[in-house]
């Protein structure tokens, strides 16, 4: 099969490699769809340290090509989905509700590429598959059910971490995929007020599109006196931050309320510095304002959840997809991904059937 891997930091490309081999507990998918992350990225530039050659992805679905003996439940050539993390849910820290902490290790349930191959090749495996496969339901495509398997669950776990009450005031930091993902989620959870922070024309629509009353464009003025102005001085309920960066880190301690909520979604694994909080706005401590970092929390139950969520028509992610490209492609849609080429939010990578068949061969 054809996979596409980290040759080494810096250096990206397509290889052959044997298709995997389920153990008991697995199941071997065979991929019809992926989308490309921006974590892919930061393991490109050596960021997150992994295995030359390892496959890169953890957004993909496909249907099924191979049980291990004992899963039950699941049958050859049925369409599924699997959580861009995988965890066993047998171990502490899954008893526990903390299930990308898996095994006691930090993200320990990110297993696609930082532990073992990911899934941009026309075949993955996926662990512990009873608990991390979900069927895709009839009603949706493929394309719909992609989001569900990262984007959407961080951006949901980013809204359910800022504990909103019917009503309330939330500013989001960042309209990526997974900052829209939040905005979607606050909408969902009913907020009263989501202010978006943005600078870029098409975000900005989409995430008026998604559930966002108001935009504050970071470029045209200061985005904590603006949100501070809009909230009457008494800023907000919560706040979220969707980019990993020191200044939005910063900002939403500074815009939210005393009592109030910080949720961050943003990896900071890019810049290499330590995070500061600042004082005043924290009370020095004494603020009773409450931080919460989280991320996909995967598995079935998980995926089904918000799988219910688009068959009933309350939420269709598919505008953030903003260009399609064939597996043949996959490089070229990579390097748009890591330069922001284009306006690129999302690439869909459509695997073609002839050459998966081939490569079974």
């Amino acid at each position: 099969m054809r996979a596409f891997v980290l040759r080494k930091a810096g250096e990206v490309g397509v290889i052959e490699k044997p298709i995997p081999e389920p153990g008991p507990n697995d199941v071997v998918v065979r991929t019809t769809a992926a989308l490309v992350c921006t974590t892919d990225v930061h393991v490109m530039r050596g960021v997150i340290p992994v295995a030359p050659d390892v496959t890169l992805g953890h957004e993909a679905v496909g249907v099924v090509h191979a049980l291990g003996s004992a899963v039950e439940g699941l049958a050859e050539g049925q369409r599924v989905a699997a959580a861009g993390i995988t965890p066993c849910f047998q171990c502490d820290s899954c008893q526990r509700g903390f299930s990308s902490q898996c095994q006691g290790r930090m993200l320990g349930g990110a297993r696609f590429t930082n532990q073992r191959d990911g899934t941009l090749a026309q075949y993955f495996l996926v662990n512990n598959a009873q608990a991390n496969l979900a069927p895709i339901p009839e009603a949706l495509s493929d394309h719909q059910a992609l989001y569900a398997t990262d984007m959407l669950s961080t951006g949901f776990v980013a809204a359910e971490h800022a504990e909103l009450q019917l009503g309330e005031t939330v500013a989001i930091f960042a309209q990526g995929a997974v900052g829209l993902s939040a905005t979607i989620g606050c909408r969902l959870l009913g907020a009263g007020l989501i202010i978006a922070v943005e600078s870029v024309p098409a975000r900005q629509e989409l995430a008026r599109h998604f559930g966002a009353d108001l935009i504050v464009d970071h470029t045209r003025c200061d985005p904590v006196e603006r949100i501070l102005e809009l909230t009457d001085g008494e800023g907000v309920d919560a706040a979220i931050e969707a980019l990993g960066a020191p200044q939005t880190w910063e900002a939403a301690f500074r815009v939210t309320k005393p009592g109030g909520r910080i949720s961050n979604v943003g990896y900071h694994g890019e810049v290499r510095e330590p995070l500061h909080i600042p004082l005043e706005p924290f009370g020095y401590g004494m603020s009773d304002k409450q931080l919460y970092g989280g991320f996909n929390r995967g598995g079935r139950g998980w995926l089904r959840r918000i799988f219910r969520l688009m068959e009933t028509g309350k939420v269709d992610p598919t505008p953030m997809t903003t260009h399609q490209f064939t597996f043949d492609d996959i490089e070229e849609a990579f390097r748009m991904m890591a330069s922001k080429e284009g306006g690129i939010i999302k690439p869909l990578i459509h695997f073609e059937a002839e050459g998966e068949e081939r490569s079974s061969r």
